[in-house]
């Protein structure tokens, strides 16, 4: 039902009423009080961020690498100043951290419950399915949707799932050219803006 709340919401809602996503929220948020889910056990907690931080960053930097030297020698990068740029990551990460939590602190947890083995793909099928139609973003939905569902069923932190997930998609947003990431639209308005 979430899910749908989530298409219902990207394909049809945002727009008219861009706050209905606060109605999403309460449900999700229902759904797990009525499950005794604590913040922590969804994976809202420091005490193993430090550890991930030093071991996890180092497979991502190449990554992120990639993407800077890729966007700099296709002369792609966007040019912002350096305030937008470092008020644009912040917010990315609060929307990282956001969708990380319904990722992951939800649709996993849930996946996990009745097919541990298939959990991360489901995720990752889900988290490509809310990128629709947006062919480029579904691609990396997919392979960083199945690697943070990988990562938090191991580690089970929220925090650095959603600042990695910051880090990813604000080097996309300012090095990918925008025929090529369809300037991080999905839905309506990826079809309105080809």
């Amino acid at each position: 039902m979430v899910f749908a709340l989530i298409m219902l919401y990207i394909w049809w809602l945002r727009e008219p009423w861009p706050l209905t996503w606060v109605a999403i929220l309460g449900v999700v948020l229902i759904s797990q009080l009525a499950r005794h889910e604590s913040p922590s056990a969804l994976g809202f907690r420091t005490s193993n961020l430090g550890r991930l931080l030093v071991h996890s960053v180092p497979w991502l930097f190449l990554p992120w690498l990639a993407l800077l030297i890729l966007g700099l020698r296709l002369g792609a990068a966007r040019p912002v100043t350096r305030g937008y740029a470092f008020s644009s990551f912040l917010m990315y990460c609060l929307w990282g951290l956001f969708q990380q939590y319904l990722l992951n602190g939800y649709f996993t947890k849930r996946f996990k419950s009745v097919n541990p083995e298939r959990a991360p793909w489901l995720s990752a099928a889900a988290f490509s399915a809310a990128h629709t139609p947006n062919w480029f973003l579904m691609l990396v939905a997919f392979g960083a949707g199945y690697a943070a569902a990988w990562h938090y069923m191991r580690h089970r932190n929220l925090y650095f799932l959603g600042l990695a997930h910051a880090m990813t998609g604000w080097l996309i947003y300012l090095l990918v050219p925008d025929w090529i990431s369809g300037h991080m639209y999905v839905g309506p308005g990826w079809l309105r803006n080809r």
